[in-house]
């Protein structure tokens, strides 16, 4: 790119967005689209119309815009889906102030659910556990936010934990199995040994985790996040896969035998050593 553009129009599939440079750098300089548009990137610009093109869907994409020319969004006048997907999309941005702003309202929300307990009961009994091994079999902690914090070993078998957000914690040989994780976050977090037989991650967001020789057999991973994941020597036999996106992720030694990969995204993942035997794809005839 030849200089620093000061006012671009944005193309999306289907939908089109005109700002400035300045909009899209000043009030999150250290996310991702102020790095795009700082001028030390090469941008794909039609030739012709001058479009950017940004490959992501453009839904939510007002919000964002609003967001970094006011500092507002309309969170709490969006559905719950909606509010889950302008996350994801702010996520991905590296938006940190919007992230913390969506996380609020859900939580806020979340703190009405029936759940078993709350984050300060999670910390002590943590803290305090005698013997050094915590229990949390069975319980309900939907809607909870646990980022962040130190959950070594912690046995969440059969637990609902929908929605939860585990983002950037260390949960290395936590207990997962036949749990309910539907779209909880695990961002970032430190999953390596863990067992999650037969547990639903559905939607799950597993972007950047670490699940070295986890264990997900029979686990239901369908439409799940595992982009830039490290999953050496992670198991995955006869696990569903259907649409999830393991886009740069590292599989080397994963163990896929038998596993659903219909509609995943394996574009640049690292599949050295990868067990692929009988596995179901869009390629089987």
């Amino acid at each position: 790119m030849g200089g620093l553009i000061k006012s671009l129009s944005l193309y999306f599939s289907g939908k089109k967005f005109c700002t400035t440079v300045e909009t899209l750098t000043h009030r999150e300089p250290r996310s991702m689209l102020a790095a795009m548009f700082s001028g030390r990137h090469t941008l794909c610009k039609d030739s012709e119309k001058g479009y950017v093109f940004i490959d992501r869907d453009g839904k939510h994409f007002r919000h964002i815009l609003n967001w970094l020319r006011d500092g507002v969004a309309p969170i709490r006048n969006l559905s719950d889906l909606e509010r889950v997907e302008l996350l994801r999309e702010a996520e991905y941005y590296q938006l940190l102030g919007l992230v913390d702003m969506i996380n609020e309202v859900l939580n806020k929300k979340d703190e009405q659910m029936d759940t078993d307990l709350t984050r300060t009961d999670i910390i002590k009994i943590v803290q305090y556990a005698a013997s050094g091994c915590v229990s949390l079999i069975g319980v309900n902690l939907s809607g909870l936010d646990l980022s962040k914090l130190c959950l070594k070993g912690v046995d969440f078998s059969f637990a609902s934990l929908n929605k939860v957000i585990f983002s950037g914690a260390n949960l290395h040989h936590a207990q997962f199995q036949g749990a309910d994780a539907e779209n909880t976050n695990f961002q970032n977090a430190t999953l390596t040994d863990c067992e999650f037989t037969k547990a639903n991650l559905r939607g799950a967001l597993l972007a950047g985790a670490n699940l070295r020789s986890a264990n997900l057999h029979c686990s239901e991973l369908c439409d799940a996040d595992l982009r830039s994941a490290r999953l050496e020597n992670a198991r995955f036999t006869y696990a569903n896969l259907e649409g999830a996106n393991l886009e740069g992720a590292n599989l080397t030694g994963a163990k896929m035998r038998k596993a659903n990969l219909k509609g995943a995204n394996l574009q640049r993942a690292c599949l050295v050593g990868v067990d692929l035997q009988d596995t179901v794809s869009n390629f089987d005839s």
